[in-house]
């Protein structure tokens, strides 16, 4: 049975919904849901890319799209997991930027054709040079042009959760910077929502004349990283046409050398560099009573004009020019002995601080109760074996704030529907989900009594021995939960004894 209902596919840009024709290639919105990076990350997650996947934050669609492979057993899943572990960074987060850069340099499925000659393919993918003919196979073989439309109700939600913030900020960045367009003619400014990696990330890439923002799940929207990334599109190529200017000053770019985690792209390149140092330097207006703060910490990371840009704006706002025509006289003024005194009272850090992402906010009760009698309300429906509308309500469950142990009850239903609906590896991964969310002794315990019995129908007697020792260990558990995990437990065969070599 499917995991997914079928619904019609739906690209929403920044400021309005378009529903595109069914047949040919749809126009993507500004923020919007990449088939492309789909395919990538299903591939990557079929040939053993786990990072963040029993998270809280991970996205269930990524479950369902492992789930989607494995029912359909590509022929080319073997070739796909050897090129993966061939090309392995030996960090998940290297190994995510690697495809993503990927998926964004060449050309929609089935096809996966770089965009761009040899040569100018970014450096993470040419490193995968090979890996298009492998991809185009997989998709073709897991029906991932099917995955990709029955997956549409998860992106148009997380898409929908992210719309109205988006919009927001990108519309105080224009109203600061006096901007009319959304940037230099020829440009693009893309957002992809993807559901696929692990949690809390945001990754830029600047491919040509388009600047890509990908950004995975996580508790809260990632928009102060998303109008951060705005700003640098729009602010960079500002400083590179005004790059005559800041040659005057490139003086100021050795003092930046002696910051020990400053990247490289800054190192070399002070006109990147002071394009950035702009970029803080409106946000840190922007944040109002946070910017002398967040100005220190850029400073002190080896963003050396920040300070300066923040006590040039002032002065910007005053008048009536837009940002673009204003920015060359406040490169002129920039007057580097002054600076160079400035910049010679910093303390470079010796590690970049990083900004924690907030979990949601404590529930009010209104929400709480909302939650918890989803929860009961599927548990009911369950129980007349109503499975679409029980799943129905504990997905709208596990969509709200709530305490862990309400997503464990919501999670625990979904995992007994996988059960019912002879779906074992997508029950035992909801059910080992449902231990992860600190679930009551009551879940907690037919939880280990289920899993227990996903072990022995697999053939794995000393893992259903100890989830029926887990079951009889839990405090608090139910009586039926007891008495099923003795009585099977008694039942369970002698495990194989170990072969004695001759």
């Amino acid at each position: 049975m499917s995991p997914w209902p079928i619904i019609r596919t739906a690209a929403v840009c920044l400021f309005t919904v378009a529903v595109p024709p069914l047949a040919g290639q749809p126009q993507l919105g500004q923020l919007d849901a990449s088939p492309t990076l789909f395919s990538v990350l299903a591939a990557l997650n079929a040939a053993g890319y786990d990072d963040g996947l029993n998270s809280p934050n991970a996205h269930p669609l990524r479950a369902q799209v492992r789930q989607w492979i494995v029912q359909r057993k590509p022929a080319s899943l073997d070739s796909l997991k050897r090129f993966v572990d061939a090309h392995r960074t030996g960090s998940p987060a290297s190994d995510l930027s690697q495809y993503v850069t990927f998926a964004l340099s060449v050309d929609a499925p089935p096809s996966f054709k770089p965009r761009f000659a040899p040569n100018l393919m970014p450096p993470e993918a040419a490193a995968l040079e090979g890996f298009s003919d492998i991809l185009s196979r997989f998709h073709e073989e897991a029906q991932l042009d099917e995955a990709f439309r029955r997956s549409q109700p998860a992106f148009e939600q997380a898409i929908q959760r992210y719309h109205q913030p988006v919009a927001e900020a990108v519309l105080q960045a224009n109203a600061y910077l006096r901007n009319p367009t959304s940037g230099i003619r020829g440009r693009r400014f893309q957002l992809f929502i993807d559901l696929l990696g692990a949690p809390n990330y945001v990754l830029s890439r600047v491919m040509g004349d388009d600047y890509f923002v990908v950004v995975t799940p996580s508790p809260e929207p990632r928009v102060r990283d998303i109008r951060h990334a705005y700003l640098d599109y729009l602010i960079d190529p500002l400083a590179i046409r005004n790059a005559a200017i800041l040659d005057k000053k490139k003086g100021l770019a050795d003092l930046a050398l002696a910051s020990p985690i400053l990247a490289e792209d800054y190192r070399n390149d002070f006109v990147r560099l002071a394009g950035m140092c702009a970029v803080y330097a409106v946000e840190a207006r922007l944040d109002g009573r946070e910017g002398p703060a967040l100005v220190q910490r850029f400073m002190s990371e080896g963003f050396i004009l920040t300070a300066y840009f923040y006590d040039a704006l002032p002065t910007y706002e005053k008048q009536e020019q837009s940002f673009r025509l204003h920015f060359p006289a406040m490169l002129e003024a920039i007057d580097v002995g002054k600076e160079d005194k400035r910049i010679a009272q910093v303390q470079f850090v010796s590690e970049r601080a990083v900004r924690k992402v907030q979990g949601p906010p404590p529930p009010a009760p209104p929400q709480l109760a909302g939650a918890a009698l989803l929860a009961a309300q599927g548990e009911e429906l369950y129980s007349k074996r109503d499975l679409p509308a029980a799943a129905t309500a504990f997905r709208q469950a596990l969509q709200q704030t709530a305490p862990k142990p309400v997503q464990a009850k919501a999670t625990f239903g979904l995992a007994r529907i996988a059960v019912l609906q002879n779906n074992p590896e997508l029950a035992q991964q909801m059910f080992e989900r449902t231990l992860d969310l600190n679930p009551e002794p009551f879940e907690r315990a037919w939880t280990s009594v289920y899993l227990a019995r996903l072990a022995r129908a697999a053939g794995d007697i000393p893992a259903a021995a100890k989830h029926y020792q887990a079951a009889l260990a839990t405090a608090g558990a139910s009586e039926g939960a007891v008495k099923a995990a003795q009585a099977e437990m008694a039942s369970l065969p002698a495990a194989p004894a170990p072969r004695k070599d001759p």
